[in-house]
């Protein structure tokens, strides 16, 4: 950086630092608009006149006397009334030389005239519309980025104003451009005849420098500090898709879990936001939260939306297969529920294998329709009064504290996953660091096992009161004996400091997403590939232990389906390859989520 002295120039100074100016990757198209506003050649000249006014102003010009020629001719009569010595006769000539006198009497001259500006008067043919308006010229510096304003035709005057500003666009960062500022002309072409859509297609057009003619709104917007409020997204969104939007081209587009952090929601239909972690400063355009719902519940009306939760796309299980309500098993006699009424497989930890999930699950545990056509019926009558639309969910950074419980780590996996395996991996690594909870059962003890390691064992009187109480978090029962997963025992391995690893059906998620367990989710699904070298004719699972095309068309479908219905409560998704390296990931996730601030609902830190 050059040493600047105390008399360089402020022009000076703007050229010095533009050819200071490096333009980094990130940051090219700003480092360009910098440049080319410090080389304006008329912002040149607006800084030395400044130098100019500062420096008459330091100096502050102002006599001292109005009448110094008064002044001298009083002290030169006092001198001449007595005696002298040679330093008063040498005054005395000097007061009284005539060109001393006539400086001085110009002085006086100066000194008693008003030197300050006059304006010229009005001319008399000034248009009688903006007699009483102040016209602003507004030059913009405009590169391949949008203005970064929309505009709009006021309905009572006609005239075309601006409707917004976009935060962090070219009109933003200028400060020049407000909200109500009515727009007269465009690089000189009038544009008070043009359609709206037309005037934005000049602006999207020119590039370079851009002069508009302005009149002010009669109270100029506010400029305001950004908001805190962040959001996750739960659906996705694309602008050029949206026939609704005001400007396509202002809108952001989002995938679901993007953060977005919204910046102004002065206008309940569009939001301005900009995603967390993007490089552009810009903010673009969202549907608020109420125009999405009040959308989509027409759409519902209209037959043209199925929520992602609906319950007519029945869930499917980890092995792929669709369920349904409480009912008997058509296969082993025996039924799996849960307290909302959605069937699951019992977290029962070393009592079902995955394999027992991905092989007999799918074709033992298949429920009747028939049977449970009353409680789908109900089911739908309880989930359509409860509409709850995935739009936007409000969160912020969670950066856990020394001596703060760990959060509890939820894993969910589809057909073929076998996070069961995964799970008990990662305790055998580090028993001291992880842990699981022990399940409850009302089956018999055998003679290895202890209580509260296998399991807890309890008598079905206790299991049923303690289903009563909703203190499990998923149960069923298997050859009429009952299991199930208790809230309290993952509170136990909490309390002792230790990650409690859980794999769940997803829909036990409803219980555990609260501010107490704040769970960091993990969907784990199977890499699957597009075609099969060990296809088999025959269904299901080939004779020799091979995957055939049907299953893994079954493990697609079942991460599918799983992804539409709980992808917006997940917080990692886990693609898993081998057992190897998916521990080896699973093991860096865990690290991470210790180390480094993750983004929760805002109600789970909010006292």
């Amino acid at each position: 950086m050059p040493v600047l002295s105390p008399v360089t120039g402020l022009h000076e100074m703007l050229a010095l630092l533009t050819s200071q100016l490096h333009p980094e990757a990130n940051h090219k198209e700003d480092v360009g608009f910098l440049r080319e506003v410090f080389s304006e050649r008329s912002l040149s000249y607006l800084m030395k006149i400044h130098e100019r006014l500062r420096q008459y102003q330091l100096q502050s010009p102002t006599p001292v006397f109005h009448s110094a020629s008064c002044l001298a001719e009083d002290v030169a009569e006092e001198l001449q009334n007595g005696p002298l010595d040679e330093d008063e006769r040498e005054l005395l000539t000097l007061l009284t030389a005539p060109h001393v006198k006539a400086v001085l009497t110009v002085h006086d001259t100066v000194a008693q005239k008003n030197f300050d500006p006059v304006l010229p008067p009005l001319p008399d043919d000034l248009d009688d519309e903006l007699e009483e308006e102040s016209v602003k010229i507004v030059r913009l510096v405009k590169n391949k980025e949008p203005l970064g304003a929309t505009i709009r035709r006021d309905e009572v005057t006609g005239a075309v104003v601006v409707a917004r500003i976009m935060r962090g666009g070219a009109a933003d960062r200028s400060g020049l451009v407000h909200v109500g500022d009515e727009l007269r002309e465009v690089n000189g072409n009038l544009i008070i005849h043009k359609r709206p859509e037309e005037i934005s297609q000049i602006l999207s057009q020119s590039q370079g420098s851009i002069t508009l003619k302005i009149i002010p709104a009669i109270k100029e917007e506010d400029r305001f500090k950004e908001s805190k409020v962040y959001l996750r997204a739960l659906f996705d969104y694309t602008p050029f898709e949206d026939k609704a939007t005001p400007c396509q081209e202002a809108g952001l587009p989002f995938q679901r879990g993007d953060i977005l952090q919204v910046v102004t929601q002065d206008d309940p239909t569009w939001w301005q936001a900009k995603r967390v972690g993007d490089s552009n400063l810009r903010a673009g355009l969202i549907p608020s939260k109420q125009f999405q719902e009040r959308r989509l519940l027409y759409r519902i009306k209209t037959g043209t939306y199925q929520s992602p939760k609906s319950p007519r796309a029945a869930p499917y299980d980890q092995t792929g297969e669709k369920e349904d309500c409480d009912s008997e098993g058509s296969g082993t006699g025996h039924h799996i529920v849960s307290p909302k009424c959605k069937v699951v497989a019992p977290s029962c930890g070393q009592a079902f294998s995955w394999e027992f999930y991905s092989a007999g699950l799918r074709r033992s545990f298949r429920l009747s329709r028939k049977d449970c056509q009353g409680s789908t019926t109900e089911s739908q009558t309880v989930e359509s009064e409860e509409t709850e639309f995935l739009i936007y969910e409000e969160v912020t950074l969670y950066q856990m504290r020394p001596h703060d419980k760990p959060r509890l780590v939820v894993l969910i996996g589809s057909l073929g996953a076998r996070i069961n395996e995964l799970k008990q991996k990662m305790i055998a690594e580090n028993p001291q660091r992880y842990g699981v909870a022990v399940p409850h059962t009302t089956r018999p003890r055998k003679s290895h096992e202890k209580e509260g390691v296998e399991y807890h064992f309890i008598s079905k009187q206790a299991f049923e009161a303690d289903v009563q109480s909703n203190r499990f978090i998923e149960y069923g029962e298997y050859k009429n004996n009952q299991y199930g997963t208790s809230l309290e025992a993952i509170r136990s391995v909490l309390a002792r400091n230790k990650v409690c690893l859980v794999d769940v059906q997803p829909e036990a998620l409803k219980i555990l997403r609260t501010a107490e367990f704040k769970p960091y989710v993990i969907f784990v699904k199977p890499h699957v590939p597009e075609t099969h070298q060990h296809r088999t004719t025959s269904p299901g699972r080939a004779d020799n232990g091979h995957i055939t095309d049907e299953d893994l068309q079954d493990m697609r479908q079942s991460a599918k389906q799983m992804d539409q219905q709980y992808g917006h409560l997940v917080d990692r998704v886990l693609i898993k390859e081998d057992s190897a390296s998916a521990c080896v990931e699973l093991r860096n996730i865990l690290e991470r989520l210790e180390r480094e601030p993750q983004w929760v609902p805002v109600s789970w830190v909010r006292s």
